[in-house]
């Protein structure tokens, strides 16, 4: 990522069946591909939570890949929050 000004922050909630699809290892590698920083992780009550963060142009292409997921995924909706940057310096897959 160039300058910390262009770096912004967000984080997607994915509901749907999202669970066991390999949504998260898919969206790790869609945002390393898109060079964001963040991590993807699995909620209790059945959705996914990813926080990523880069540039606004990047951000909204994960934000569209969500609407979607991996193939084996059936996303309902996904919600979307800005919020302060926290400085991650990669992107993993939280358990």
């Amino acid at each position: 990522m160039s300058s910390t000004a262009t770096v912004q922050h967000r984080t997607f909630r994915i509901h749907g069946r999202v669970q066991g699809v390999f949504f998260r290892q898919s969206s790790q590698a869609e945002a390393r591909r898109l060079g964001l920083h963040g991590y993807a992780r699995n909620n209790d009550d059945g959705t996914v939570t990813i926080e990523a963060e880069g540039p606004a142009e990047a951000l909204a292409a994960l934000e569209a890949w969500c609407q979607h997921g991996p193939p084996a995924a059936r996303v309902e909706r996904v919600e979307v929050v800005a919020d302060e940057v926290r400085g991650y310096t990669e992107f993993e897959v939280r358990r």
